[in-house]
């Protein structure tokens, strides 16, 4: 009776893994459409002199288009539980794009062919680690504080850092920030696969509005700690145009 119990058992973890990776498989796919977006806004930011000059023309613009950055997480997270799975989707998709019109501005201060090769280096890094993430053993939980703590730290020290100009303090930073965004994108990565799953055994189906929900909403947290990481290895390896 047991070993049938046992069959049974291993049945279902296999079944619950299976379904894991599709569910990671769509929160990727939906964190890549975010990254299309901001690709394509990106583009038309660089293409329509108009909507640079709106953009870069005055400190009014960028920051309004940082504050825009800001409300549009804040809300997502904040009100998740209360909007419906296509309002959580607009929401991604108008903070893709509206990153994407900040993100333009890489092109003028960094080759393009250093910006190509750090976005392939970072799409390397975080796709193995995204896999390590969802088929570790290890549970990763105990890294959080830890890397919370690692980005408060960097955030300050960067802050800190705008009024020394110090070049050693600049690269420590850059490669501690490195290091914080590869942990967060398994950390992550095995976070979603565990609410997925305690989702599931609460009698929550995929096409269920809160698993479509908290869908978009790892999409949003994987695509943060794509674009940052980005950020970070195009700080350590691209070149400045002359």
């Amino acid at each position: 009776m047991n070993q049938y119990n046992n069959y049974g058992y291993w049945e279902r973890q296999e079944e619950m893994a299976s379904r894991s990776a599709v569910y990671l498989a769509k929160v990727m796919g939906w964190m890549c459409v975010g990254l299309f977006t901001t690709l394509v806004s990106a583009m038309l930011c660089l293409a329509i002199p108009a909507l640079w000059q709106f953009v870069f023309g005055s400190g009014f613009g960028v920051f309004g288009v940082l504050i825009a950055q800001i409300v549009l997480v804040l809300a997502l997270s904040a009100r998740l539980h209360r909007m419906s799975a296509a309002t959580a989707t607009v929401m991604f998709m108008l903070y893709s794009a509206v990153t994407g019109l900040t993100m333009s501005s890489l092109v003028v201060a960094y080759r393009l062919d250093s910006i190509v090769f750090s976005f392939g280096i970072t799409a390397v890094l975080f796709l193995a680690m995204s896999l390590y993430g969802l088929v570790a053993r290890k549970d990763l939980s105990q890294w959080g504080n830890l890397l919370f703590f690692g980005l408060i730290g960097i955030i300050l020290a960067g802050a800190i850092n705008l009024f020394l100009g110090n070049p050693t303090m600049d690269f420590v930073i850059i490669v501690v920030g490195i290091f914080i965004f590869i942990g967060l994108v398994a950390y992550d990565t095995q976070k979603i696969k565990a609410i997925y799953q305690s989702a599931l055994t609460q009698g929550y189906g995929d096409e269920d509005d809160a698993v479509r929900k908290l869908a978009i909403f790892g999409a949003l947290t994987l695509y943060l700690d794509f674009i940052n990481l980005f950020l970070h290895l195009l700080r350590l390896l691209a070149r400045r145009r002359d």
